[in-house]
């Protein structure tokens, strides 16, 4: 018998990843040691958060003086964000994250000395957690601002993944771990723990080659904030990554009702309230776990407007829920397209702007993140207050799809924004 053999073969589609893509991890060691280092010290920090506010209760048995760690702790965040920017802009930003991690270890050193000499004052945890606040808002934009240095573009998405899995994990991790330590060994091991926890970031930050940005060397002095902002003024993409965030966060922000829906709404008491909270942690870190899909989606600018849209949704259902496993599916929900929504704006943010102002447009992004949750906590407290918990939950969603749908209208290139030819 005669005949040919077919030489051509069917290459296999490769199978849909569900699971976070590790590739980044894989492929580039500075990376790699980058994520472990900040994971590690993400944990200790918010371990450290949790025992400052133990301790603060502790020595005044005031609610109120612990509500006053966020204060001290968001205003510094605020200010020097903008500017920790701008100096990421102008110098070596392995140094100044170098520099600025370790300025928060030896913070948690300060407080782990002051508990060991018996030295409880309330001043002193405030300065510290004021001082780290002026630190993180240094380190932040430096480290953000280096991984489109260390990763091809095609691979932030899956690294903004993974750090949504290290912020969300830290959140969920670190008061638990916290709670432990203080309990069983004191406060002084919990910050001992934590300053330790600091040499891997340190570590990582040693190990990286100079980072110094795109054009530095050309410019004279600093890098201008009010650069930064006016850049930002003629790149409607870039802006609506903001904006959409802020739809998120100020428009439909039910945290600071869950005292009073766990009540009112599942006649539950504070560990309903922990539930509540919880939740929303919890399908973020979800959304980080199963992203890996996340590497296959172009356009980046819908999957926004999508993902900020089925938060408001999800937000607005719950407010009409009465069943509590109901109301944490949406909550949790609601968690996972914050996560989705994360993703897609960090990678943006880092594609679409040039090297020589990533650093003050991540301070913009420490602005945003850091108020606008706070603002829409005051906006919906003050709203239940004139109206009812499930009007502000309610409408506070509706209103963030409403106002998200009018933004995509005005500002159409946004949900046309393709990754593979990154326009601000």
């Amino acid at each position: 018998m005669t005949g040919t053999t077919s030489s051509t073969q069917t290459t296999p589609r490769p199978r849909p990843r569900i699971l976070a893509d590790l590739t980044p991890l894989r492929e580039s060691p500075d990376y790699r040691r980058l994520w472990v280092g900040n994971t590690v010290s993400w944990m200790g920090s918010a371990m450290t958060a949790f025992a400052v506010s133990l301790q603060v209760y502790e020595i005044t048995g005031s609610s109120f003086s612990v509500g006053l760690v966020g204060l001290f702790s968001l205003v510094p965040l605020v200010v020097f964000g903008l500017y920790g920017g701008a100096v990421a802009d102008s110098v070596d930003r392995r140094k100044l994250g170098l520099y600025s991690a370790t300025g928060l270890a030896l913070l948690s050193v300060v407080l782990a000395a002051a508990a060991l000499a018996g030295y409880h004052r309330v001043w002193l945890l405030y300065a510290v957690v004021a001082l780290q606040a002026v630190c993180g808002a240094l380190n932040s934009p430096a480290r953000s601002a280096m991984v489109p240095k260390l990763l091809p573009p095609e691979q932030l998405p899956a690294a903004n993944a993974l750090q949504s899995v290290t912020t969300t994990s830290g959140f969920v991790v670190g008061p638990a771990l916290g709670g432990v330590i203080v309990g069983a060994f004191g406060f002084q091991t919990a910050y001992l723990i934590d300053a330790v926890a600091f040499s891997g970031a340190l570590y990582a930050m040693w190990r990286l080659p100079s980072m110094r940005p795109d054009g530095a060397e050309d410019r004279r002095g600093r890098a201008s904030v009010l650069d930064g902002l006016r850049f930002l003024a003629t790149r409607p993409n870039i802006r609506m990554t903001f904006f959409s965030d802020l739809c998120a966060m100020v428009l439909a922000q039910p945290k600071a009702l869950f005292p009073a829906v766990a009540g009112l709404w599942y006649g539950g008491d504070a560990k309903v309230v922990g539930l509540l909270a919880a939740a929303t942690a919890v399908g973020a870190l979800l959304g980080g776990l199963f992203s890996g899909w996340t590497g296959r989606i172009r356009r980046h600018g819908l999957a926004i407007l999508l993902s900020v849209g089925a938060w408001g949704l999800a937000i607005a259902v719950f407010g009409l829920t009465r069943n509590l496993w109901l109301g944490l599916f949406f909550l949790a929900l609601a968690g996972w397209m914050d996560t989705v929504s994360m993703v897609f704006r960090t990678t943006m943010l880092q594609a679409a702007t040039p090297d020589e102002m990533r650093g003050r447009l991540q301070g913009v992004f420490i602005v945003v993140v850091a108020g606008g949750p706070r603002l829409g906590e005051f906006l919906s407290g003050a709203v239940a207050d004139l109206t009812s918990p499930a009007v502000a939950v309610t409408g506070g969603g509706l209103a963030c799809v409403l106002v998200v749908a009018l933004l995509a209208a005005r500002w159409r290139g946004f949900a046309r924004y393709d990754a593979r030819d990154p326009r601000p």
